[in-house]
């Protein structure tokens, strides 16, 4: 009877094995590096744009258009990157300082930690007799223990080490990328006015794409999401160049 159970339990073992190598779940999980791309290229389209619209309206070289858009961009990715940099290293601090903590509690109050796991556990519907064997072996692994509490108790997921230096150079190289576009017609056409709207036509093409690649990457309607960004992007222009022929009229 012994070997017969111990057979059952291999079998369900392998069975639940087959199963899971035959139901491949199609989640996205580069979240991170997507979001990153999308604050680079958002920004390097729509800044670079109202930089180059407004000096453009106020009757400026395609040079000057050019040279002034270039330090932009650099400037602009260099902020990003750092910008990016500093958020995921506060995060990884973050996380740290909380690993610490919990660990400390663990250590001195581990009753109460125990209690704590119980009170998670008791949300999602498990009884004592549920729960109690699932307590008592997270006490016998501490380090499951640890990873339980900063996952269910503080929602803390651990940070990439690399997050940090791959958020940076992510979004600089993103906003360069997006930096570019308005500017290239500037390179090809020397009088400004007609530089800008080739840059128009252009980026509003560049928004268009982006946002429904954008869209099809999150989740949301890639249309909605396309005409979305392009309203942004072209209100942003519209507000420099405004700006730009306003303080020209003075």
């Amino acid at each position: 009877m012994v070997l017969d159970g111990g057979k059952k339990h291999v079998q369900d073992e392998e069975k639940q094995r087959l199963l899971l190598d035959d139901h491949k779940e199609k989640h996205f999980t580069a979240g991170e590096v997507v979001r990153d791309i999308i604050i680079g290229v958002s920004d390097g389209l729509t800044v670079p744009f109202a930089l180059a619209a407004g000096l453009s309206g106020a009757n400026a070289s395609s040079a000057l258009v050019l040279t002034a858009g270039l330090a932009e961009v650099a400037a602009g990715a260099i902020s990003m990157g750092l910008g990016g940099y500093l958020a995921a290293k506060s995060e990884s601090d973050h996380y740290n300082r909380e690993l610490q903590r919990e660990q400390d509690e663990i250590d001195t109050v581990p009753d109460v930690e125990a209690a704590e796991i119980a009170d998670i556990l008791s949300q999602y519907g498990l009884g004592p007799e549920e729960y109690g064997p699932v307590v008592t072996s997270l006490r016998n692994n501490p380090k499951a223990w640890l990873e339980f509490m900063m996952k269910f108790e503080l929602g803390l997921e651990k940070p990439d080490p690399r997050r940090a230096l791959t958020s940076a150079a992510t979004i600089a190289l993103s906003y360069v990328a997006g930096g570019l576009v308005p500017l290239l017609p500037y390179v090809f056409v020397p009088k400004a006015g007609r530089a800008m709207a080739v840059s128009v036509a252009v980026t509003l093409a560049a928004l268009l794409f982006f946002g429904f690649v954008k869209g099809r990457f999150t989740g949301d309607r890639p249309f909605i999401s396309a005409i979305q960004t392009t309203i942004v992007g072209a209100l942003a222009s519209a507000a420099a160049f405004g700006m730009a022929r306003a303080v020209q009229s003075i």
